[in-house]
């Protein structure tokens, strides 16, 4: 009988630590709600979404401070930021350290830019997520890699604050920040037309159309709307860029 209980509560036991580390773990899919969080940054007290009204949005998520993979992104993200600024976008980077290492880990940042005679002002918000909240709410802490540090994930969130894209990486691997922007531009230019981007699609290039783009009624009305479309196969009608 003793046995029995014993083996009952090693089950519960395993069943709850299982539960526990399934919902730090979760990742919000494509069409969630941004999960909201208030934290301190190196910018002050950060109200997410809320404090960024109707703009777009990209969360970064990185394992630590002062490290060197980390430090070239930021570095890197830094001499971007002003391009996405220009894209109505806002750049928010959590990971598990503290407010005051962040501020160290940038003055450090800002001086190596300014010896590489290429100054910087790192402007965006690292936030101060040491007791990892908002890593646990957006499924940042994948336990088999690490339970104390973020994954390099990227979250893509449009004005209406739903998940629009996401990506992780694993610590070992650098994101690319000219990437990260030709994600942004594609999800802001599906958004804007109703179209969609095709493999390898950057700014300019054509896009392509969700359905049969003209109807014949709108074709005799104006024979010139063909001039804006063509067609690849059976299967994908493009419309031309302007």
């Amino acid at each position: 009988m003793q046995k029995s209980v014993i083996f009952i509560l090693f089950v519960f036991l395993c069943s709850a630590v299982s539960a526990q580390s399934n919902k730090e773990t979760k990742i919000p899919m494509i069409g969630d709600d941004a999960p909201a969080f208030v934290a301190e940054t190196t910018n002050g007290k950060l109200n997410f979404p809320g404090d960024y009204g109707k703009k777009w949005k990209i969360i970064l998520s990185h394992p630590r401070d002062f490290t060197p993979v980390c430090t070239s992104e930021i570095l890197q993200l830094g001499y971007m930021q002003n391009e996405f600024d220009d894209l109505n976008t806002k750049i928010v980077v959590v990971s598990t350290d503290t407010k005051e290492r962040h501020e160290h880990w940038i003055n450090a940042m800002e001086e190596l830019a300014q010896q590489n005679h290429k100054p910087l002002d790192i402007k965006f918000p690292l936030v101060d997520d040491s007791k990892m909240t908002v890593a646990s709410s957006y499924g940042m802490l994948h336990n088999r890699t690490s339970t104390t540090e973020n994954v390099r994930g990227v979250y893509f969130i449009c004005p209406e604050n739903k998940i629009r894209a996401s990506v992780f990486y694993p610590m070992s691997v650098g994101r690319n920040m000219s990437e990260i922007k030709r994600t942004l531009l594609a999800l802001q230019t599906a958004e804007e037309t109703s179209l969609l981007t095709p493999a390898n699609w950057n700014p300019g290039d054509d896009l392509l159309v969700p359905h049969y783009p003209y109807t014949d009624r709108e074709l005799a009305r104006d024979p010139s709307i063909k001039d804006h479309y063509y067609q690849v196969g059976n299967l994908m009608w493009f419309k031309k860029s302007e």
